[in-house]
């Protein structure tokens, strides 16, 4: 990949870019940063896209510095929130820091990482450490960044403690003697106050690479976990594939551009002939669900994935595999059951009001037929197949 490639596919912005370019040609190995909160457990394609762009660097010789913020995260950063996070425990936020060291190498090379915990430095600060560090900055510069300005004129409380989360998350990048930080364009102001803690302190100020937040898969809404709307890179090949099946049309060419090494011409060339009607958006998507699957379980895994998916999908038949829920004979044989109670004992759904709204809008099926609100109970019958919306299965038996 080029410089110039490198440096605008899949970037939303560099301050200062002339200033960036001349310290890549210089030839010296950079500091390039990347703070990950681990106030949830695993990786998702939505902190792949910045995860790709340190990879690219580290094959041009140069350092990444990930930053496990186990005391941040303690915090919760409340960068596009319109609440105050709950604040996590030590053992929750170690139990999610592990996972997340697992999962990093999956796209970095670990060979040209080091690995860094905020514990190492703000293990020592005392409360002098803190005022020094909250002197550098005032209440009025903390609240232009916009997610604080909103609450703060909704008249939503704000957290002295979401006050300290950018000064500490500044100081991780004195710490490392940071060169470059990495982050979502959610995250500008935080990077940015970095900077400028930086020249405060005596350092050459780091600079800023932000990249696009990438959608989830409801193509509105940022990729997160709580919303439900992730593709994690652990996930099973299958159901990863049908996730990315499952995406609005509308972003599709996103995840081209941000998570793949397909050209932008010919990314180009597949929205003109899309928008021309001359190429099927299914067979778009087929091939994105082939490259992700593949980037984290194989060319083998990703067929596989792909050849369940047709037939599943295209030729309506049952997946290869289906989990067994294996019902007590005493409450269940040669009783009606009602549906809603038996979609949620088989954990297809969460809730009886989630059942009876796939019911209602036609999604469960009992053995291939499609379950109505006119027939609330059946009898339980060893093998039974039950089907919620697209990808939940769930195969039905007494025990023995």
């Amino acid at each position: 990949m080029d410089l110039k490639e490198l440096l605008e596919r899949g970037v939303a912005e560099i301050i200062i870019k002339d200033e960036l370019i001349k310290m890549l040609h210089e030839g010296k190995p950079l500091r390039l940063k990347m703070g990950f909160d681990p106030s949830a457990p695993d990786i998702h394609l939505g902190h792949v896209v910045g995860l790709r762009k340190l990879r690219q660097l580290q094959g041009l010789g140069h350092l990444v510095v990930l930053i496990v913020a186990d005391w941040t995260a303690q915090i919760g950063d409340p960068s596009g929130r319109s609440a105050t996070r709950r604040m996590l425990t030590r053992d929750e936020v170690l139990a999610n820091a592990e996972t997340y060291l697992q999962q990093f190498f999956k796209v970095v090379d670990k060979e040209r990482t080091e690995i860094r915990w905020q514990s190492e430095w703000f293990g020592k600060f005392g409360l002098a450490d803190i005022i020094n560090l909250t002197s550098k900055f005032t209440v009025a510069q903390f609240l232009a960044r916009e997610d604080f300005a909103k609450r703060f004129a909704a008249n939503s409380p704000i957290a002295i403690t979401e006050l300290l989360y950018p000064l500490l998350q500044a100081y991780d990048s004195v710490a490392i003697k940071s060169d470059v930080e990495f982050g979502g364009t959610d995250q500008k102001f935080n990077i940015l106050v970095g900077r400028e803690l930086q020249q405060m302190m005596g350092q050459e100020p780091q600079q800023v690479f932000l990249v696009p937040i990438l959608p989830g898969t409801d193509g509105v809404m940022k990729m997160s976990k709580s919303l439900g709307n992730y593709i994690g890179i652990t996930e099973p090949p299958k159901e990863m594939y049908g996730k990315v099946m499952s995406l609005a049309d509308v972003v599709m060419m996103d995840y081209y551009w941000l998570l793949t090494d397909v050209p932008d011409e010919e990314i180009e060339r597949m929205r003109r002939e899309m928008a021309q009607g001359t190429l099927n958006p299914r067979d778009v998507k087929m091939r994105l669900a082939r490259l992700i699957v593949a980037q984290f379980h194989g060319e083998e895994a990703a067929s596989l994935a792909e050849a369940e998916f047709k037939r599943v999908f295209q030729q309506r038949e049952l997946p290869s595999e289906i989990a067994t829920v294996y019902l007590d004979p005493s409450q269940y044989a040669g009783r009606p059951v009602n549906i809603a109670d038996l979609l949620m004992v088989t954990d297809l759904v969460k809730s009886r009001a989630e059942a009876k709204r796939m019911i209602s809008q036609g999604a469960v099926s009992l053995d291939g037929q499609k379950v109505t609100e006119e027939s609330p109970s059946i009898t339980i019958a060893d093998g039974l197949v039950l089907r919620v919306g697209r990808r939940k299965f769930a195969r039905v038996e007494l025990a023995k």
